[in-house]
């Protein structure tokens, strides 16, 4: 028999909730009349790129600030109404081996939403631990190990899954995908763009090596003098960034070290185009970035690397141009097209606009997700 009661799950652990992801799972699932009881602590407020923590000094507080949080935690869930299941949220790789046994002592099964590997991030894309590091075969060991103890892992692309599925060699039936999607009441329909001299660019995001800002500076040294680019973002690659601006010397580009989340929304208002990620590392072409989805929700016209990710997704349009990675002329031929194209009588942009909206929207995902999990509940029953 389906299950078919109103569902009831417990969302443990330290979950970021400072991030797109875990909110929009969150508000998705109670969209979708699922009851959640949240037993999280947030270690992580305030840190927009965990990578960019330096100073031993600042990494021990957060450590204390997150191993502390486990004892309150584990006191809270245990005190919870009975439920059906866990739902661990990103990044949650030490919370998985906390919550396990007081899951199954509950007989209730545990989801995770792996959504980054951690050893994919350090050691592979950022390249911030070598393989042969102990500390990098650990991270190795654990994914391998939480992987084998969670009852379902979720994570953003098709493509991602399958690297997930082959590196820790696990069935399609425990790995799969949820969309990131988006906001849409931080992120609603773009005002159409104002008549003005210039073209103007947009990009924004942490800087990390998927993002390829060296193509991103380069082709902005390529583009004519009537495109204006804004950059907004700082990161792991933010001084490669700067050298490659004094050396070039764009003519017209504004850096912005950050904004506010929810300015972003005026930046996208003011823009012409808006740029997703061009790095040309296997981990850029298993991913849609946060940013994407966004610049989809809005309806801004968008510029992105190909890939197999983005296919999952969407193809080319006449407002949706996707790139060779790494191709600084590419990007610029591809802003140029855009430019003549909005210049032209009669453009109008995005007619399948809200088809998109639709497609990663909360309610879709929210479907999606309840589905997923309501499978893992029948199965434990």
């Amino acid at each position: 028999m389906g299950y078919s009661r109103r569902m009831k799950i417990v969302v443990f652990g330290t979950c970021d909730t400072g991030k797109p992801r875990a909110r929009i799972l969150l508000s998705a699932l109670r969209a979708q009349g699922v009851q959640v009881d949240e037993c999280l602590t947030n270690p992580w407020a305030n840190i927009e790129d965990k990578s960019q923590v330096h100073g031993i000094t600042a990494k021990l507080q957060l450590l204390m600030r997150w191993l502390g949080a486990y004892p309150s935690l584990i006191w809270r869930y245990l005190r919870l109404p009975k439920h059906d299941l866990v739902f661990v949220g990103y990044p949650g790789l030490i919370d998985v081996f906390v919550i396990w046994p007081l899951a199954r002592l509950r007989g209730v099964p545990v989801t995770w939403d792996i959504f980054i590997s951690l050893y994919n991030t350090v050691v592979e894309d950022r390249r911030m631990l070598s393989p042969a590091n102990p500390l990098a075969r650990l991270l190795h060991g654990m994914e391998y190990l939480a992987l084998r103890l969670v009852d379902l892992a979720i994570i953003d692309t098709e493509a991602h899954a399958e690297y997930i599925r082959k590196t820790w060699k696990r069935p399609t039936r425990l790995v799969t995908s949820v969309p990131v999607g988006a906001e849409p009441a931080i992120f609603p329909p773009a005002d159409p763009a104002p008549a003005r001299d210039g073209f103007r660019v947009l990009f924004y995001g942490q800087f990390i090596p998927l993002h390829g800002v060296d193509t991103i500076a380069r082709a902005a040294a390529l583009t004519s003098n009537d495109v204006i680019w804004t950059v907004i973002g700082k990161g792991q690659e933010q001084h490669r960034f700067a050298e490659l601006l004094d050396m070039l010397r764009p003519p017209r580009l504004e850096w912005l070290e950050w904004v506010d989340y929810a300015a972003l929304r005026d930046h996208l208002n003011a823009c012409d185009v808006a740029l997703g990620i061009f790095g040309d590392s296997d981990k850029a072409a298993r991913v849609i970035p946060n940013k994407v989805y966004q610049i989809l929700m809005t309806g801004r016209p968008l510029i992105t690397r190909d890939s197999p990710a983005i296919r999952e997704l969407l193809g080319d349009a006449p407002d949706r141009r996707l790139i060779p990675p790494a191709d600084p002329r590419a990007l610029a031929d591809a802003i140029h097209e855009m430019r003549a194209r909005a210049r032209a009588p009669g453009w109008r942009c995005g007619p399948h606009h809200q088809d998109i909206r639709d497609a990663i929207g909360p309610r879709a995902i929210g479907a999606r997700l309840v589905t997923l999990l309501r499978t893992v509940i029948e199965a434990q029953a």
